[in-house]
């Protein structure tokens, strides 16, 4: 199964098997003078000014589609739903209709469309979105790994995870420092002002705040403080990536000298413990993903348990029913934590008891099951995998990490004037933005998340954002993957470097 692995890119870890190739090719320094040479690489990375997606067919990287393709183009539209998600709570939390987005159709007698089932993923999508992020990262960081053990390559796995965790803090966190540096650098640069931000006296004073609340909030050990950052409240999932993938390469090497059937016999009671015993929600779901690759890698050597195969003629009704039943619940209510609000909403009372007594936050269990029945059931419903497997999906998978750091501080600054404009705002942005208040108003009629006033932002803010997340990719995302990957060959004995 080593053809599932080449020129694989996982979620927020491309290139961890591999290293990324940039778009572009140095050209021969032979004939340049030293400072001409200098100009030249420093210009390189920008590349061609088109963003990758609108370049030329002649000019985009070549390359035939992988079988697990489909999973960064599921990473690319999980993103954009992120994206989505945050617009819509923004804007309409200007007119305190927030609630009516993430309440369940009918609720308090509200009907609208854009919270109809189903239909709500496209609207209010982002939490099912950060948990299909949790699980395709389970499975691409597990694939490798598992192909060695199931070759019984143990020092050839050693070698693998070895290098996979010291490089993945740095692969997670180097983007991080370099969006939330510039986002907390432009409000003394530039003086722009933004709701969320809360600027100190100078620059070096938040410098200062800027480097206790990041050093702490990168410490995933770290049992107080908040599980955000003031500089990137969206940073949360990235400190739950990084514990995810300790879990994930803590099992691999706990699990790869077991017997097949013990291992997987493993991971289901790993499962089990994580989302009924301890509140471990996001464990559960790295280790689902996990799973799933086991049971795909298996089923390309027909070494499956002989439980799959006695349901093989079933197969199509069964994954079709799990993707409907993924897309149901994942449009789980998510106002808040009171799991009697949900039994009080129509289509949710009776799922409702099927939560454990160790779930703090509801939401997140029924999120485990429909994010897993999502990933598993792609691969097996062919037009769906054929959607993800689409250009314009593979871009947005290319440039998902950058896409998802980069989104909310434009969202802060540029995305709220814009809707301040069109007449989207609050006191705060009225008595700070009061040159921006209505000055393009445009009619809030139409159905809900669907207005005029709030469509018509995007015409600047989503090329923007995706092109800033290309530029992102080029300039920071594929230069600290190429980095960390350095760092570790550098450090190796001379004997162990390759």
């Amino acid at each position: 199964m080593k053809y599932i692995l080449a020129g694989s890119k996982g979620i927020l870890d491309a290139g961890k098997w591999e290293e990324i190739k940039p778009s572009w090719k140095p050209t021969s320094p032979r004939h340049l003078s030293g400072r001409r040479l200098s100009l030249r690489i420093l210009a390189r990375p920008f590349g061609t000014t088109l963003p990758t997606l609108l370049a030329p067919t002649t000019t985009r990287e070549p390359g035939k589609a992988r079988p697990t393709a489909y999973l960064d183009g599921l990473r690319g539209f999980a993103a954009l739903l992120v994206y989505w998600h945050h617009h819509q709570l923004w804007a309409h939390g200007a007119t305190h209709q927030n609630e009516v987005f993430e309440d369940a159709f009918g609720y308090d007698d509200k009907y609208h469309f854009a919270a109809f089932h189903g239909i709500r993923t496209f609207f209010t999508g982002g939490h099912y979105a950060v948990s299909t992020f949790y699980i395709i990262s389970g499975y691409v960081l597990s694939a490798k790994p598992l192909s060695l053990i199931q070759e019984q390559e143990y020092v050839r796995l050693g070698d693998n995870v070895a290098s996979a965790l010291f490089r993945r803090w740095l692969r997670l966190y180097l983007p991080l420092i370099a969006v939330t540096f510039l986002y907390m650098t432009s409000w003394h640069v530039f003086g722009l002002w933004a709701t969320n931000a809360n600027p100190k006296g100078s620059w070096g004073d938040e410098l200062r705040s800027w480097y206790i609340e990041f050093k702490n909030f990168s410490f995933i050990y770290n049992l107080g403080g908040e599980p955000w950052m003031s500089y990137q409240y969206h940073a949360w999932s990235i400190q739950i990536e990084f514990k995810g993938s300790i879990v994930i390469y803590s099992c691999l090497l706990a699990f790869s000298r077991l017997a097949k059937n013990a291992r997987l016999g493993c991971q289901l009671a790993l499962i089990f413990y994580f989302m009924y015993i301890a509140d471990g929600w996001f464990a559960a779901m790295f280790v689902s993903g996990m799973l799933l690759c086991d049971l795909d890698l298996l089923g390309a050597k027909n070494e499956l348990p002989h439980l799959f195969y006695t349901l093989q003629s079933a197969k199509n009704i069964i994954f079709y029913h799990l993707l409907a039943l993924s897309i149901y619940l994942g449009g789980v209510p998510s106002v808040n934590t009171d799991i009697n609000r949900i039994r009080d909403s129509r289509g949710w009372h009776y799922l409702s008891y099927l939560k454990p007594q160790a779930v703090f936050d509801y939401k997140w269990f029924y999120l485990f099951w429909a994010a897993t029945f999502l990933v598993a059931s792609i691969p097996r419903v062919p037009w769906l995998k054929r959607f993800f497997e689409t250009p314009f999906c593979q871009y947005l998978g290319r440039i998902s990490f950058s896409f998802y750091l980069i989104h909310g501080p434009i969202l802060w600054t540029l995305g709220d004037r814009l809707y301040t404009a069109t007449g989207w705002y609050r006191e705060a942005d009225a008595a700070h933005l009061s040159g921006w208040a209505n000055k393009f108003p445009l009619p809030k009629t139409g159905p809900l998340g669907l207005e005029l006033a709030f469509l018509a932002p995007h015409i600047i803010l989503l090329p923007l954002t995706i092109y800033s997340a290309e530029v992102m990719t080029r300039l920071v995302d594929q230069p600290s993957v190429r980095f960390a990957q350095w760092l570790y060959r550098k450090l190796l004995p001379r004997s162990g470097r390759r």
